[in-house]
């Protein structure tokens, strides 16, 4: 069931989010709901994958590495830039 929400959002944002949008053949609407989607899902594990530790090869890894935080950045970077 889709319920309508009201966002508050800088003008520039919106306008780079409606080209974005258009672009790639979807709706605003439809950009926020994947947004938020990924933002909410909870991985299985909070520990990094065994195939992203097999694929890093020779790449460290900090310790204090946070993954969702990363996800996080990324979407924001993706969708709101």
């Amino acid at each position: 069931m889709n319920k309508k929400l009201t966002l508050s959002l800088d003008e520039d944002i919106i306008e780079k989010a409606k080209v974005y949008a258009s672009q790639t053949g979807k709706s605003l609407s439809s950009l926020v709901e994947d947004f938020f989607e990924n933002l909410t899902e909870k991985p299985a594990s909070s520990e990094i994958s065994s195939k992203i530790k097999h694929i890093s090869g020779k790449i460290e890894i900090p310790a204090d590495f946070d993954l969702e935080e990363e996800l996080r950045k990324g979407l924001e970077e993706k969708y709101l830039r």
